[in-house]
């Protein structure tokens, strides 16, 4: 697991061996939802409107990184 950015509330994870789609972790204290990085969409669990605002905001010019960081850390033999 590699925590990216921390904001005030909540924090974006990826993780290895996850499954797919590619997707970021979003952790706050009352939440825990996985977001897509290609369309930026719950894909499950929950999260408050502010914070999914602000993952967007964050996420959107980052979607290569974050996928190519995806696939580096979800390799399969």
């Amino acid at each position: 697991m590699r925590t990216y950015k921390i904001f005030d509330a909540f924090r974006i994870e990826l993780r290895s061996r996850d499954h797919a789609p590619p997707h970021i972790h979003v952790v706050g204290p009352d939440f825990h939802a996985l977001i897509t990085i290609r369309d930026l969409q719950v894909l499950r669990g929950t999260i408050t409107r502010r914070a999914l605002t602000e993952v967007v905001a964050w996420a959107e010019g980052r979607r290569d990184e974050r996928m190519a960081e995806w696939r580096r850390l979800n390799e399969r033999d």
